[in-house]
């Protein structure tokens, strides 16, 4: 079973263009959907979570149209949106059975051990007499797994899931959406690049709309090799080595400001070779998309770092 994305686009009344023509084939097992904030990842989201209409384009769960179907569709979905609520008095085992009822799991006996399962799946059976308005951030994100996995659906979205977590929570969850992985499409929707990289079998960019890069992440990595440079410089030289190189990152230490840059070989004196990470990948793709065009003066000035459009080319496979 494929989830099938094509032409897909969506612009809001104000004139934002949310979705850009996005086309997709999304496998079972673990896929991200990597970019910034108002990159249209929750657009997509909804849409194929049959929330919300676009403008163009179609998309297909197996033998499913899911703009023309919802009601088959939703009986095999499980959705975690970004913001979620849930009633505070109420208890997990409580609220978990009222949305089985809603599911239409109306067997009583059956529901029981259907809730149990679920909550030990999600480790939160030992709390599941506790009001809901005493969980912890990530007790909640997995109770609402828990709701999403009613049905047992075949494609599960999970948006921005693992976002104001601590590090031993995120870990938790993570681990249960790989399990989930195993038997289902889920898609994972992110601004986390570790998100993607630590449990993904494939991943696409997104930035304004449009689909900057999809690829297998390691894939897209190697592509990358012996084409990462670092070097350490002043801040105050920081502008004269963006007007000359592709940098693609940069980060502050100790008052002086790390570079990472794409160059086909070495770009000069002081600068060394490091190993490419998903980090990489993804901000030479967002700087193709913001990129303005190039004239051939500006095509002199980055001859040593390379064009970033052969960055993106490269770590896409020309796609």
């Amino acid at each position: 079973m494929l989830l099938r994305i094509e032409n897909l686009s969506k612009t809001y009344p104000n004139g934002t263009r949310a979705l850009d023509d996005v086309s997709l084939v999304i496998p079972p097992g673990m896929f991200g959907l990597l970019g910034p904030n108002g990159a249209g990842k929750s657009t997509l989201m909804r849409i194929l979570a049959t929330l919300q209409e676009p403008d163009a384009g179609t998309v297909r769960l197996g033998e499913l149209d899911v703009l023309r179907e919802k009601e088959s569709v939703r009986r095999t979905l499980g959705y975690l949106p970004q913001e979620f609520g849930v009633y505070p008095k109420v208890t997990a085992e409580d609220l978990l059975d009222h949305f089985a009822v809603l599911k239409g799991i109306t067997n009583r006996s059956e529901r029981r051990q259907l809730i149990s399962a679920l909550l030990e799946q999600t480790n939160l059976h030992r709390d599941r007499a506790k009001q809901l308005g005493s969980f912890s951030g990530g007790m909640r994100q997995r109770f609402g797994i828990a709701v999403a996995l009613l049905g047992d659906p075949r494609l599960i979205i999970v948006d921005e899931p693992t976002a104001g977590l601590d590090p031993e929570e995120r870990v938790r969850f993570l681990n249960l959406l790989a399990e989930l992985g195993q038997n289902s499409i889920v898609i994972l929707s992110t601004h986390i690049v570790d998100d993607v990289s630590e449990l993904c079998s494939r991943m696409a960019i997104i930035d304004r709309g449009r689909i900057r890069l999809e690829d297998e992440p390691l894939a897209a990595v190697t592509k990358l090799h012996g084409r990462i440079w670092r070097r350490v410089v002043a801040r105050d030289e920081l502008a004269s080595y963006q007007e000359r190189f592709a940098v693609l990152s940069t980060k502050l230490l100790a008052g002086r400001t790390m570079l990472r840059i794409y160059a086909d070989g070495r770009p000069g004196e002081g600068f060394e070779s490091v190993e490419p990470a998903l980090e990489d990948v993804y901000f030479a793709a967002m700087r193709e998309g913001r990129a303005p065009a190039v004239d051939a003066g500006d095509k002199a000035g980055l001859a040593t770092g390379a064009r970033t459009a052969d960055v993106v080319s490269s770590a896409a496979g020309e796609r």
